[in-house]
């Protein structure tokens, strides 16, 4: 039997994977050890995965996964987290024998085995009672193996990966708006049923009390009825009884389904925020955004509290107002009557609140600008003095919000001003009234009658005048809802999670006649660029000031990407690949970088969080970086503050620079990434480009021609056209531009030896 089943367990464990090397090797080995350590063997379990993604179309490359340290093994876990990362629906799941056979035609299933091995179910029959296990590292030719649950269960524990085609892409598409939300809410259509069964029957419950009430004034009370009082206090106590119960298990779950509601809208929101593209935070105030972004908390606030707290007053109105009819009529209608006015006084004033809450919403944006920008520039701040002016700008915001605070709060005092004395007409007139009705005698009905719709009479008051007023919080959930969707309605960066191509990147980049426009301008700022280079090129990049060379880099990001000609690496257009798979295989290290608050160790292994701390000193030692961290109190686990205080700027560079080689990139961008290092530090990481290299295409932007001498080519742009692209030495014998900049650069190499000795400045003593 296992001779039968040995190849459906895979080929053996793989090869075990290639030692990174010994922490003290010589540098240039480290960058081949780094390169190694990003790469995976032919693990079946990776491989099962790459079949079953295959299946849905998607073609995903091996070398980004990557195992949790410690593990033997890939874990269902892992791989589940590769897949969802990858775009896919996943899930690590443990099954048993009957429900592994009912998925026998829902697409293929990752089995896990006991030996570290994997299996991919691709099919079965339920009547013979088999499944189809395929070996993921046996050639695409050989048939899938029938196994029934004696035998699988020899090598199976019940461990498996489900993978699906993302149906949530579309949903992550969707726009903020009432419709999205009101599906978010219908989708919680089961539970809101239980809520409204639960509430209508409590609603049915709370006509007991005045019922009771009722029988003891006009029986009991009037017939001295000791027994009928035992027997309505019994159920008195048996109906509170169960309204506690019902009650505590419809507030659970009402808490149930705000939650839910709470974390999908707020994993929505974020999941859109992330896929905004950069031009729009760089032409945003970061505390704009906040503010607007922050208003979903209005929206969750209405979802959540007021719209269900309403949903459930509705069931209430619907069980007790007929009651009230039954009760009496002239004073049902008064209740009613009341209430419609109510509501009519509320819409009355609605247009101008809306309107005058547009000024409050403007002002509170324009306060939540000066408050983020003097926060994310308060070193500038501090070091300019500029306080009193910043301080006086905030003075002006914060008058203008709170001159528009208080004309809102004026206006939106006078429907309440005008309800006030009708809702105290709703809770005393109208038993005073009905007080006159009973002693007149004029309806017919007993006292306790009376005494029962006083108690039912503000139960009904209170949903009606809460549904009028729902429509005014409405308004302020729109301009929520509005003010929000500004922020995240935005075009979303181009393809999908799952979109695009996912090539095996080698490096080579090509641009053909590429031309690039920022949007407010005519002028190109790139202007029909073509050149091409081979994968593993060290090419500089020089020009003035404005040539197009940070341009030049955003579009090999995909930052930008409505360009017109054509921009390729390796021969895939580069708006046809996936944008994720495209930046994870680049490294990127600009002049001015982010470090996130934690250890050293966390940064520079931000985009690999499952690499291993020899990981960690193999890239700090090939940036540079290894000799001052070790000098850290801490090494690698130095803890760094928001905007790195204890970090100088060529350290925080150089932890950049291992950030960026960590994950061992096809191509690697330093974009001006030298120009904060000091003098010692420049040589350091100039003396390893060759090192870093090595393996990859290496594109240096930068304004000193002397950190791009040993690239193999040098494009001089100028005013967003490609003047020249050649090696150092025949730039400087053919290109003018690039001779001025190398002149400018070192004339103080050619004026040293002729420069006359300076007359040395004499104090004036005093007397």
């Amino acid at each position: 039997m296992s001779q039968n089943f040995g190849p459906v367990q895979g080929q053996g464990k793989p090869d075990p994977k290639p030692a990174l090397g010994d922490a003290s090797a010589a540098i240039g080995n480290t960058a081949d050890a780094l390169a190694g350590a990003a790469r995976s063997p032919a693990d079946p379990c990776v491989q099962s995965l790459l079949q079953a993604a295959r299946y849905y179309g998607m073609e995903l490359n091996a070398e980004d996964y990557r195992r949790v340290p410690g593990d033997a093994a890939a874990t269902a876990a892992s791989l589940s987290a590769f897949a969802q990362e990858c775009g896919l629906w996943a899930r690590a799941v443990r099954l048993g024998w009957r429900q592994l056979i009912r998925l026998y035609d829902g697409g293929p299933v990752v089995l896990l085995f006991k030996d570290g091995s994997a299996g991919l179910m691709t099919g079965g029959n339920p009547d013979q009672k088999i499944v189809m296990l395929k070996d993921p590292l046996s050639p695409a030719s050989d048939p899938a193996m029938p196994v029934d649950e004696m035998r699988l269960a020899q090598v199976w524990s019940g461990e498996a990966v489900l993978v699906r085609a993302n149906r949530g892409i579309a949903e992550s598409e969707a726009p903020l708006s009432m419709r999205w939300l009101a599906s978010l809410v219908g989708r919680e259509r089961g539970a809101l049923r239980d809520i409204g069964i639960a509430s209508l029957t409590l609603s049915f419950l709370t006509i007991f009390p005045p019922l009771l009430v009722m029988t003891v004034v006009d029986k009991v009370l009037t017939h001295h009825s000791y027994s009928t009082l035992a027997l309505l206090s019994t159920v008195l106590g048996i109906g509170v009884i169960y309204e506690t119960l019902l009650g505590h298990a419809r507030r659970m779950i009402v808490l149930t389904v705000g939650t839910r509601l709470d974390t999908k809208l707020n994993l929505h929101i974020f999941a859109r925020l992330l896929r905004l593209p950069l031009d729009y935070f760089e032409r945003h105030p970061a505390g704009e955004t906040m503010h607007k972004v922050g208003q979903i908390n209005k929206v969750r606030e209405f979802l959540t509290g007021k719209l269900l707290t309403t949903f459930l007053d509705l069931f209430t109105l619907l069980v007790l107002l007929p009651f009230l009819f039954y009760l009496d009529t002239t004073l049902a209608w008064m209740v009613v009557a009341c209430s419609g006015l109510i509501a009519v006084i509320i819409l009355a004033f609605l247009r101008p609140l809306r309107a005058m809450f547009l000024n409050v919403v403007t002002a509170e944006t324009n306060r939540a600008a000066v408050l983020g920008e003097t926060i994310f520039g308060i070193k500038t701040v501090k070091s300019l003095a500029i306080e009193p002016q910043r301080r006086a700008l905030w003075d002006e915001r914060v008058a203008d919000a709170g001159k528009w605070r208080m004309a809102f709060g004026r206006l939106a005092s006078w429907p309440q001003t005008l309800i006030t004395p009708i809702e105290r007409f709703m809770s005393i007139g109208i038993i005073l009234l009905g007080a006159y009705l009973a002693m007149t005698d004029a309806t017919g009905y007993a006292v306790g009658a009376l005494f029962a719709f006083m108690m039912l009479s503000m139960r009904v008051a209170q949903p009606l005048v809460g549904l009028a007023r729902l429509i005014e919080d409405y308004e302020e959930f729109g301009a929520a809802v509005a003010e929000a969707g500004s922020v995240l309605n935005r075009p979303l960066e181009m393809d999908a999670a799952s979109g695009g191509l996912r090539p095996k990147f080698a490096g080579a980049i090509t641009l053909d006649d590429l031309s690039f426009t920022y949007g407010g301008t005519k002028v190109p700022a790139l202007d029909r660029v073509s050149f091409s280079v081979p994968a593993g090129t060290m090419l500089g990049v020089v020009g003035r000031s404005g040539s197009g060379k940070s341009t030049l880099a955003r579009l090999l990001q995909g930052i930008n990407r409505d360009y017109s000609g054509f921009l390729k690496i390796d021969g895939s257009d580069l708006r046809e690949i996936n944008l994720r798979h495209l930046r994870s295989s680049f490294g990127v290290v600009l002049q001015d970088n982010f470090l996130f608050r934690g250890s050293i160790r966390d940064n520079i292994i931000a985009g690999r969080p499952g690499l291993t701390i020899d990981d960690v000193v193999k890239a700090a030692r090939l940036a540079g970086a290894e000799e001052f961290i070790e000098r850290m109190p801490n090494g690698y686990e130095t803890y760094i503050e928001e905007g790195s205080p204890n970090l100088s700027g060529g350290q925080k560079q150089r932890l950049a620079i291992a950030r960026a080689l960590i994950q061992d990139p096809r191509i690697l961008i330093l974009d001006e990434a030298t120009s904060a290092l000091d003098p010692e530090s420049e040589a350091l990481v100039n003396a390893n480009l060759n090192r870093i290299a090595r393996g990859r295409t290496m594109i240096l932007v930068s304004h000193r021609l002397s950190s791009l001498t040993e690239c193999d080519q040098i494009m001089v742009l100028d005013k967003g056209r490609l003047v020249d692209i050649a090696p150092h030495r025949t730039l400087l014998e053919r290109c003018s531009i690039y001779r001025q900049l190398w002149a400018q650069q070192h004339r103080h190499l050619d004026t040293q030896g002729s420069r006359h000795a300076a007359i040395a400045p004499t104090l004036v003593q005093g007397d």
